[in-house]
């Protein structure tokens, strides 16, 4: 097969039409022709850095989406799954991703639990470490959200570490505003990209110290307007939600980096040629030999993707995938008691005022702010105060030791109701937010009734989507996924909340690892200095 178009040539930097022939599979040759041609032939596009989890997708449906926008291979890190179901779980990401011609390439997930602060479905050592890294399929060491344990010198840490650069694979970082000795004391353990950078200033330090920083534009996490300027070698997603894909994936954000000023081709060169290179794919240029994964778009603006070829093998063409997909069913477990009202109280320390720690939100960040409110006991329990907009925030454990703990929040704005989900990273223990405790009990209750998913409960009412897989995912497709999130996000939104993506955010709520406060089964955390803290001051 022969494909004709604008050639754009991430090696030298040119746009000229050309000729690439295509044998067995393999880019066989590529040559220059006479003439003028419309389209412009591209490498495939490579998310270096996604969670398939948090689409809530199983990778086969995930590829139904990402493949018609020129999506044509992901480093996907399968730690969410991992957290619940160990091996099992990452088993059951390859046999369901195998059935489709997207090209998925894992990380071996480095920190399952990822802290020794919460209740985790599974615990991955260096043996189970060492095992998955001999799979050519498994490119890297996933995201080393340990970073005190890196710092420190945790021997399984350091080991795990060990093995990656034993079966010469890239270590993937995760430290966010890690800075001065110790940002230097993680980077020289061989860690060598990062993800987590929201503020120039500390994507600048990690770059000049040699890190790959990942520019990422997710559904929570939104960092391309801020680091663009900075000059990072990846444009990757992390986290997505389904209503977001049905817009678009590195096409969208490949737009929004021209829109802002970035050169196209150097935004090109960060979702092909370089992640292949840093995980060693068979894929992202063209070049004789390597896997024919091309994209031909109408322009370098839009990116308006008009047809997707892997290994050679037209499968999209006009935003329409054209294969069809059968995704695995898999196991789930649910063990936690039916939760009372009473379970979320609060005691306080005598009558009167009490000073409180709250999570403050902030909108499109991952990070979080530490703040205190002033809250009235009644009869010896401290209720939140929604005119205050400081809210209630459990989380229950669903692994059979019933744990839970309870604090406050401000930033979801509800007037009333709750809202819960059982993914909540990276343990996925179910995360409740609301008003009062009775709604909050009815929406967790209603999980394990559901075994997992997303559930709005206000004025007697109550709406979900069952999440089936692990408790994170849905067989469905990414339409019918999409069409139950937004009639949620509605009904949340009816009940007062503000934030664009409320269950994404309340998901990220018991990421211990972000500062710089979260909250996990066993208690308050504080990020910064890695250890609990009370909720009454």
């Amino acid at each position: 097969m022969i494909m004709k178009g604008n050639l754009v040539n991430l090696f030298t930097e040119e746009i000229y039409p050309a000729e690439v022939e295509i044998q067995e599979g393999k880019i066989k040759c590529v040559r220059e022709v006479k003439g003028e041609l419309d389209n412009y032939i591209l490498p495939g596009f490579i998310d270096a850095h996604i969670h398939i989890e948090s689409s809530m997708l199983t990778p086969s449906r995930f590829a139904q989406m990402v493949v018609p926008h020129g999506t044509t291979a992901v480093v996907a890190d399968p730690h969410e799954i991992a957290n619940v179901q160990g091996l099992a779980g990452v088993n059951y990401m390859i046999q369901d991703a195998a059935n489709v011609p997207l090209q998925f390439f894992f990380t071996a997930p480095s920190c399952v639990p990822a802290t020794p602060f919460e209740t985790s479905g599974a615990v991955l050592g260096p043996e189970e470490i060492d095992n998955l890294l001999q799979r050519d399929d498994v490119v890297a060491l996933g995201e080393m959200m340990n970073f005190p344990g890196v710092i420190g010198g945790d021997p399984v840490v350091l080991e795990k570490i060990r093995l990656a650069h034993e079966h010469s694979k890239p270590v993937d970082g995760h430290a966010p505003l890690l800075s001065g000795d110790d940002l230097c004391n993680y980077i020289a353990r061989g860690i060598s990209t990062e993800h987590e950078c929201s503020l120039r200033e500390e994507a600048l330090e990690k770059k000049r110290l040699g890190m790959r920083i990942m520019v990422r534009e997710g559904s929570s996490a939104q960092n391309l307007e801020e680091l663009w300027t900075v000059g990072g070698d990846f444009l990757v997603s992390d986290d997505r939600h389904p209503q977001d894909l049905l817009e678009g994936h590195l096409d969208q954000t490949l737009k929004k980096a021209v829109e802002l000023g970035m050169d196209p081709l150097k935004a090109i060169q960060m979702v092909t040629v370089h992640p292949a290179s840093h995980y060693h794919l068979d894929t992202g240029s063209v070049t004789p030999g390597k896997s024919a994964d091309l994209v031909v778009v109408d322009d370098l603006e839009k990116f308006n993707v008009k047809k997707v070829f892997i290994k050679g093998e037209l499968v999209a063409r006009e935003g329409k995938p054209l294969f069809n997909v059968q995704p695995l069913t898999g196991e789930n477990t649910f063990q936690l008691k039916t939760m009372m009202p009473s379970d979320f109280e609060i005691q306080s320390t005598g009558n009167g005022e009490n000073t409180v720690r709250v999570i403050e939100v902030m909108e499109g960040q991952l990070l979080t702010e530490k703040s205190q409110a002033t809250l009235e006991s009644v009869n010896g329990i401290l209720p939140g105060d929604i005119e205050q907009d400081v809210l209630q925030i459990a989380v229950v454990e669903r692994y059979g030791n019933n744990h839970h703990s309870n604090a406050f929040v401000k930033g979801f704005s509800l007037k009333k109701g709750a809202i819960a989900s059982s993914v909540a990273h990276d343990s996925h223990n179910i995360i409740v937010v609301g008003t009062n405790t009775k709604d909050m009990a009815v929406a967790v209750n209603t999980l394990k009734k559901n075994r997992g998913g997303l559930v709005t409960v206000g004025e007697g009412v109550v709406h979900s989507l069952k999440l089936p897989i692990a408790g994170l995912m849905s067989t469905q497709s990414a339409e019918e996924v999409a069409n139950q999130l937004n009639q949620l996000q509605e009904f949340t939104k009816a009940m007062g909340c503000k934030l664009s993506s409320p269950f994404m955010t309340l998901s990220f709520m018991a990421l211990l690892v972000i500062p710089k406060l979260k909250i996990s089964d066993q208690g308050l955390f504080d990020g910064e200095s890695f250890q609990f803290v009370d909720v009454i001051k």
